[in-house]
């Protein structure tokens, strides 16, 4: 073989063995030993990991969603799953604070425990597992209502509470309402004894609800706040979601006159006694009309400047800090009190004080002998105290807890609904 033909055999075996070598390089996965084991292996990982990887079943809805705000306080916060089961959710406030909740016997939901509060922002991480036992997670985070754009409605009586039966429901809120029949739809007041209530709107603020007469003695009033998420106004929505209910005492009902300076006293229509009494003098009449007494004090302090009585030096023409005995009968200041500072002989027969009603008593507030004493103990808030005689102008309904001096007609006409 000629050096030509050598060198032309040699460059032939080499392009063979090349491409014999490239075969084997790019080729040979699914034969070889080696290669096949490998491939399989990480076939297996990856479908394993597919697995693991494929979205659990378990649906979690939280509410609110995401981002939101001014949500409610009361029933906004909730967790829900669907196709699973919960198995943990955490709530805190924003600066990590935990908020105590509960998942539910048939583990599908989740809410707080309490009320939530306003202008706050809470966070809720929620796990659950579906019926292969993979997990989901959800998290949100909202802000609840601001003070700025929700209201209340602060209210009288006390829930649990005994009063007398000429004690209205007065609800005052702490922001104008503008969406009044909105407002008053969502607030319910009845009575067991079957009583029509109905509610007037003294002004954007104060609503009070009473039946057309005296509440019946022994009877249970219920009252109902539905006004979560209700607009009040222009972006300012209520939050409130409360029942209340309170009882009816016996009836008890005190005239006083101020012509014989008397006030009797009667329980359901009887008269248990009748006290002698001074009320004010003819330069300061006492109002006439019916008043309830809205708050008691066994001893308070009464400074004329504070209603308007002052000598020239701007001073109050009498400042006493120990009034013994005091129930509020209008908020300017008229009060049914014990008097233990004038003389014992003026009750029941001259008319001396700045316009409220004095019954003889002691200084200290100890003597339970003393008609004020015996007044006091024997009344309680929501007892109706009637005045007459004395010569002044009928106290305006709005004046205390008064609005049994309006007719049915006109409390009526003062209804949004």
């Amino acid at each position: 073989m000629t050096d030509g033909k050598r060198r032309k055999g040699l460059m032939a075996a080499s392009a063979v063995l090349g491409g014999v070598l490239v075969l084997s390089a790019c080729g040979g996965g699914d034969d070889e030993p080696g290669a096949s084991s490998s491939g399989k292996a990480e076939s297996q990982a990856q479908a394993d990991e597919a697995a693991a990887q494929k979205a659990s079943e378990a649906d979690i809805k939280i509410a609110p969603k995401d981002g939101s705000s001014n949500a409610s306080i009361n029933n906004a916060a909730k967790v829900t799953v669907s196709k699973g089961t919960l198995t943990e959710v955490k709530m805190t406030t924003a600066d990590g604070t935990a908020v105590e909740g509960q998942i539910s016997a048939d583990k599908k939901s989740w809410k707080p425990a309490k009320q939530l509060e306003r202008a706050t922002t809470y966070k809720i991480a929620a796990t659950a597992s579906d019926k292969d036992n993979r997990i989901a997670h959800e998290n949100a985070s909202f802000t609840t209502v601001s003070p700025a754009n929700s209201f209340i409605g602060n209210f009288t009586p006390e829930d649990g509470s005994t009063v007398g039966v000429g004690m209205p429901v007065s609800i005052n809120f702490d922001k104008a309402i503008t969406n009044k029949a909105d407002v008053q739809k969502h607030i319910t007041v009845s009575s067991s004894s079957g009583q029509e209530v109905v509610g007037h709107w003294f002004n954007a603020n104060r609503l009070d609800f009473r039946p057309e007469n005296y509440w019946q003695g022994g009877s249970t009033v219920t009252l109902k706040l539905a006004l979560d998420g209700v607009e009040g106004a222009d972006g300012v929505t209520g939050v409130q979601q409360k029942t209340v209910t309170f009882k009816v005492g016996r009836n008890q009902v005190s005239t006083v006159d101020a012509k014989t300076k008397t006030m009797t006293v009667t329980q359901n229509g009887k008269t248990i006694k009748t006290i002698p009494i001074s009320a004010g003098s003819p330069e300061n009449k006492t109002y006439e009309g019916q008043m309830v007494i809205s708050e008691k004090f066994k001893e308070t302090r009464m400074n004329g400047a504070s209603v308007g009585f002052t000598d020239d030096d701007g001073k109050g023409e009498y400042d006493i800090k120990d009034v013994p005995h005091a129930m509020r009968l209008s908020t300017s200041g008229t009060f049914i009190h014990g008097n233990y500072w004038g003389a014992k002989s003026i009750f029941g027969s001259v008319n001396t004080s700045h316009g409220c009603v004095g019954l003889s008593d002691t200084k200290g507030a100890n003597d339970p002998s003393t008609p004020g004493a015996w007044f006091y103990n024997h009344s309680m808030v929501g007892d109706v105290v009637v005045v007459k005689n004395t010569g002044d102008k009928t106290i305006q309904p709005d004046n205390g807890l008064n609005g049994w001096n309006m007719s049915w007609s006109q409390w009526k006409a003062g209804s949004a609904v």
